[in-house]
């Protein structure tokens, strides 16, 4: 069913997952279009942004930034949204705004959170190569990474939201960039889309002896979203003084338990004392206060240039989020996913 002006569609966490998401924790609901009252507006859903830290606030616990999503509520997300009606002095309906309607057709705002977009052309790229995902491959491999030319940029996730510009950036700095990515087209698009060096199938044989081959002389930053085996590869090629960026670990948000196996922490300590590596966790919440308008100022100029591209993996309708969520916790998309939730 399309976007109407009198239901509000929503897409309700039914149950919280044990491991991986599956459809029936979510809930398809219809409800009415609320009213706004004095000092609020009515937004209405474009786009709808997709990120695995939604996975976090699925479980019980939520995470130390953002509270749990309740059983039976909305899934929480970034939007683009038009306002519908306006009773707050500062929006008009009409207006092009980012906000974080959640995963439903309409919300109300009382403003706050709400950024005007003016006329931007292509919209869905706030939530993207002019937002928040590619805010955190700025900060995280700008201010923290701090590749210098000539030295090796190792991207995790490379044609992720996040990865596929941080592959960019590094090539702005002079770096050779070398990603990993799941399957030989992932791999293609970030060598001959994205200018990697060379990227690597993680799901093919002997990643680790792969990757040394790859990185002849050691890594100078790793940027690190994913965990897993990955980590386990790159850690021992790690140079002194090499830094590592940290804004997730994917490859650990459907864990129930603590994996089975050897205990890899010795090693990873070891190799951070050691080499006297920077390995520095951030959470891009943090920076919007100090960093987000220099962000948008060079991002724009760059994307203008032609220097970054920007890529979206763009899925239609709100009924199709939950399916396009669980692909993305298991590394079917390419670049910024995004719903199209309504025509604009």
């Amino acid at each position: 069913m399309p976007q109407t002006p009198h239901v509000n569609r929503r897409v309700l966490l039914a149950a919280r997952p044990h491991g991986k998401p599956a459809p029936q924790d979510f809930r398809l609901d219809e409800a009415p279009v609320p009213e706004p009252q004095d000092g609020q507006v009515l937004l209405r859903t474009l786009y709808l942004s997709l990120d695995p830290y939604m996975r976090n606030l699925m479980n019980a616990a939520g995470t130390s930034y953002a509270p749990a999503v309740a059983v039976g509520a909305p899934m929480v997300g970034g939007t683009v949204n038009r306002v519908v009606t306006s009773r707050h002095p500062d929006f008009c309906a009409g207006d092009l705004v980012l906000g974080n309607a959640g995963w439903q057709d309409y919300a109300l705002s009382d403003g706050s959170g709400l950024t005007p977009l003016g006329d931007m052309p292509q919209s869905s790229l706030a939530l993207g190569a002019l937002g928040m995902t590619a805010f955190t491959a700025y900060v995280g491999l700008l201010d923290i990474g701090q590749p210098k030319p000539g030295e090796t940029v190792v991207v995790g996730a490379a044609t992720g939201a996040v990865g596929a510009v941080v592959g960019q950036l590094a090539r702005l700095r002079g770096a050779r960039v070398i990603g990993i990515a799941g399957g030989a087209d992932k791999c293609r698009l970030a060598v001959e889309a994205l200018g990697y060096d060379a990227c690597l199938d993680r799901h093919a044989p002997q990643l680790a002896a792969r990757l040394a081959e790859a990185c002849p002389d050691g890594i100078d930053v790793y940027f690190e979203s994913v965990g897993g085996e990955v980590l386990d590869a790159v850690l021992p090629l790690l140079n002194n003084h090499a830094r590592v960026p940290v804004c997730g670990i994917i490859a650990h948000y459907n864990d129930d338990t603590a994996p089975v196996g050897p205990d890899h922490r010795p090693a990873l300590l070891s190799t951070v004392l050691q080499k006297r590596i920077r390995m520095q966790g951030f959470v891009i919440l943090d920076h919007y206060a100090t960093r987000f308008a220099d962000f948008r100022r060079e991002m724009g100029e760059w994307i203008a240039a032609g220097q970054v591209k920007a890529h979206e993996d763009v899925v239609d309708g709100l009924e199709q989020a939950p399916d396009a969520f669980i692909g993305l916790l298991e590394g079917r998309n390419a670049g910024k996913l995004v719903v199209r939730v309504a025509g604009d």
